[in-house]
């Protein structure tokens, strides 16, 4: 079992598990049109988000592929909840996984959303072990590829019209890392 010790400290942010306590700052996010338009689901009631918070509380480790580790971001002035970020285990056969990352609107172009994703990054190559990690995104999110590249991973495959998605065909851009990448940054 892969278990971090929490919480994980950055410069200006603490990524922890979730917390039941944490439904009003979730909903105040999930609950945005603009925060989901390039997400697999829509926006979410106090209920839904009540039902995602409950799945939430128990992803704090990865056992076996097919866990997903999901932390909330928080301030550490003053410890607010600003977003969540995750990975994925993949496969353990082939060590690939997949990163990704939910903000609130107010708190994006501070650079919060890269501190926090070099943390899922540290930990799925250190801490893990992966040999490849992956994240995806809609074609149309253009700030969450920028992110991508500017941590240092490298745009792989365009899909055209790839998804059905709330009513329209979308594409999905893929970006990628390996291990050895890491530790070249």
């Amino acid at each position: 079992m892969f278990r971090p010790a929490y919480p994980i400290t950055t410069a200006r942010l603490l990524l922890r598990p979730f917390r039941a306590g944490d439904l009003d700052a979730l909903h105040a996010i999930q609950s945005r049109p603009d925060v989901t338009r390039y997400l697999l689901w829509g926006t979410r009631t106090r209920d839904e988000v009540a039902e995602a918070l409950r799945a939430r509380l128990a992803m704090d480790a990865l056992e076996k592929q097919g866990d997903i580790l999901v932390l909330a971001v928080t301030l550490r002035e003053s410890g607010v909840l600003i977003g969540d970020v995750n990975l994925a285990w993949h496969s353990e056969e082939h060590r690939s996984g997949e990163f990704g990352f939910v903000f609130h609107p107010d708190h994006h172009g501070h650079g919060y959303a890269g501190e926090a994703a070099v943390e899922m990054l540290r930990l799925g190559f250190e801490g893990l072990g992966l040999h490849r990690i992956v994240g995806r995104a809609d074609g149309r999110n253009v700030a969450s590829a920028r992110l991508m590249e500017k941590l240092g991973l490298r745009r792989e495959a365009y899909f055209v019209q790839n998804e059905f998605l709330k009513g329209e065909w979308t594409d999905e851009v893929v970006y990628a890392m390996l291990a050895r990448e890491w530790a070249d940054r």
